[in-house]
């Protein structure tokens, strides 16, 4: 008995194109230059969320700042290891003011963070001495300054700051402070 020869396998629809495509030739590359876009650098979005809540919590409203700060209306601070001399100096007026901010009818915590975004920027520019405007809370309930006792704690509280006090009566008098800082 012979034995029945099995029927051909159909060939893939793969080997078909083969077949149909084995005496094309392909085409010369194209002379063009493959341009690469760099990819836009990403936006550290909570590198910035992380960096603003440091900034607030690092001036807390409700420090232990009461030892560096005389007990009149005049606002005086001077850092530990200062010399009095330099206290001095700001009081008379012995360095330029370089910068200022005005934080007249701003909230607390809107004057939290620009004063720590301002003394950061201060420091990144190198600035030495600059005016800080608190006001003098005539707009305030009762008519107290809200800002100048909170701006007082916040600057005692930052060790760029070596001595604050209360600007000459041409620069703000009791609305504003004069703060030194260290240098770069």
């Amino acid at each position: 008995m012979k034995k029945a020869k099995p029927p051909d396998k159909e060939p893939s629809a793969h080997e078909l194109l083969r077949a149909a495509l084995a005496d094309v030739t392909p085409l010369p590359p194209a002379n063009r230059a493959k341009l690469v876009r760099p990819r836009p650098l990403p936006i550290a979005a909570q590198r910035q969320l992380d960096d603003r809540a440091v900034l607030r919590d690092t001036l807390s409203d409700t420090p232990a700042w009461e030892q560096g700060l005389e007990s009149g209306e005049e606002l005086l601070f001077l850092r530990n290891g200062i010399s009095a001399q330099q206290l001095k100096k700001l009081r008379r007026g012995h360095w330029v003011v370089q910068d200022h901010l005005d934080l007249h009818g701003l909230t607390t915590p809107q004057a939290r963070v620009l004063t720590a975004e301002f003394l950061a920027h201060c420091m990144r520019e190198g600035l030495r001495c600059v005016r800080i405007v608190h006001g003098k809370g005539l707009g305030s309930p009762n008519r107290e300054p809200v800002l100048k006792k909170k701006v007082a704690g916040w600057l005692a509280q930052r060790d760029e700051v070596l001595a604050y006090c209360q600007a000459p009566q041409a620069d703000g008098g009791g609305g504003a402070v004069l703060v030194l800082l260290k240098a770069r």
